[in-house]
């Protein structure tokens, strides 16, 4: 059996059905972790993807722990140097879990085709080489552009967030986001904005460099274009922003992308 982890980004998406299609439907299992604070509209997405792959996508959930909110005021802890301990408490122990549970023989993670996505890849395999991955995207020399292409062409309309402007699928109220994701938060999701600033001086700390978010400038960092980091099954302080001497074997920047 082959993992499919399927986060409800595009990518991930993308990655299941390459899966699939090489596979079959019945050798490949999509797993999604479910947190409650990930916006409703995650519902219909997972609906149609099912019927577009033949099959269900099986849900997860970490034990004792609904979202990020949880995991901040009970551990006491936001985000730092180690990574969000979102993703280890919500995604990644989750993940361990069902490595020992199910007898895998790879596992798909949808990697997008790009310098950094591939140095990723590439340190995944060298740090995790007993997971078996699997990255469909990179060996199709797919974008996360040609991607959302490639899912609206069969009638999938894309997650809500995206359409909202968000590079991902995050959770809403990400602790990765910058100051202009914040910001943004704060218009699109008020209600979740005024969560954070709680939970984060209920622990003392930020998920933004040196300001709270109680006392974030509106009219601070950028929102047009939204810079942070997927939410995977891993934290991205993993995989160094080093480049590994490898990727330049495996990534040319393509000519044309496909865009929407």
């Amino acid at each position: 059996m082959i993992i499919a982890w399927w986060s409800a980004g595009v990518t991930s998406a993308v990655a299941t059905k390459l899966a699939i299609d090489k596979y079959g439907k019945d050798n490949v299992l999509p797993i999604y972790f479910h947190i409650d604070s990930a916006h409703e509209d995650n519902a219909r997405f997972k609906e149609q993807c099912e019927e577009w792959y033949g099959r269900e996508i099986q849900v997860e959930q970490a034990k004792g722990y609904n979202n990020q909110f949880d995991v901040i005021t009970r551990d006491k802890y936001v985000n730092g140097p180690g990574g969000a301990r979102c993703t280890l408490v919500l995604k990644k122990r989750v993940r361990q879990r069902l490595e020992k549970e199910i007898k895998y023989t790879g596992q798909v993670f949808g990697f997008e085709y790009s310098k950094k996505e591939v140095n990723r890849a590439i340190r995944f395999k060298e740090q995790y080489p007993d997971a078996k991955p699997l990255f469909p995207l990179i060996d199709h020399k797919m974008t996360k552009p040609e991607c959302l292409f490639y899912l609206e062409q069969t009638g999938i309309k894309r997650p809500e967030m995206y359409t909202l402007g968000y590079g991902n699928n995050n959770c809403i109220g990400c602790v990765k986001g910058g100051m202009g994701y914040w910001n943004k938060i704060r218009v699109d999701f008020p209600d979740y904005f005024a969560r954070m600033a709680e939970a984060e001086r209920q622990v003392g700390n930020s998920c933004l460099r040196g300001v709270f978010l109680d006392e974030l400038d509106p009219e601070a960092g950028r929102q047009q274009k939204m810079i942070m980091p997927d939410c995977g099954n891993f934290c991205d302080i993993e995989f160094a922003e080093v480049l590994h001497k490898k990727v330049e074997d495996v990534y040319r920047e393509p000519e044309q992308l496909q865009l929407i």
